[in-house]
């Protein structure tokens, strides 16, 4: 039984096309690290960031304090 030539063509380019990537398939290695990875975080930026925040806001209300009314703090039930 004689295939059809476009199914022939395609069969044929996609041999070519995997025997081409041979070559490439050695190439690529996925490998895990030898030393953990460590990941730094300094939470001293950002608790520099909020000191300074709240600052600027208690410097804010003490400037217009018609705009910031204090109220007595709520007390708690018993």
């Amino acid at each position: 039984m004689k295939m059809p030539q476009p199914l022939n063509r395609r069969r044929v380019a996609l041999s070519a096309l995997a025997v081409a990537a041979l070559p490439v398939a050695g190439c690529v290695t996925v490998e895990t690290p030898d030393k953990p990875i460590e990941i730094n975080l300094n939470v001293a930026i950002s608790q520099e960031v909020l000191v300074r925040m709240q600052r600027d806001v208690e410097q804010l209300i003490n400037q217009n304090p018609q705009a910031f009314p204090q109220s007595p703090p709520a007390r708690k039930p018993q």
